[in-house]
């Protein structure tokens, strides 16, 4: 018999052939676009967030995962991306902020629909 005890990972969770990893943008990144690197089992790599990206946003990094047991391939690593947003801002940032929200009520940006 072999008995195999599996250790979690600081980082990353596996599924089958997959891995699984939360990472934290900046609210800047996550509205205007930003490409992040991201560590993988083999080192960083590159990842692009696009415009407009929210919190919880699960990226596919095609390959990134681990091999397959039976046969050619690798899984994906699935990256989900937090916003995280500042605790504390200085007096400039909250007038910017506030000046920011004024102008998606403008445009009818922030029109909420329940």
């Amino acid at each position: 018999f072999v008995v195999l005890h599996q250790q979690p990972h600081k980082i990353f969770e596996r599924n089958g052939d997959d891995i699984y990893i939360e990472v934290p943008i900046s609210f800047t990144s996550a509205a205007l676009g930003d490409e992040i690197e991201v560590p993988t089992l083999k080192g960083k790599a590159k990842l692009k967030i696009p415009a407009g990206t929210q919190s919880n946003t699960i990226f596919r990094m095609k390959d990134k995962g681990i091999p397959y047991l039976h046969g050619n391939g690798i899984g994906s690593q699935m990256v989900k991306v937090i916003v995280k947003v500042p605790e504390k801002l200085t007096k400039k940032q909250k007038e910017l902020l506030k000046e920011f929200e004024k102008e998606g009520e403008k445009k009818g940006f922030l029109n909420w629909v329940f």
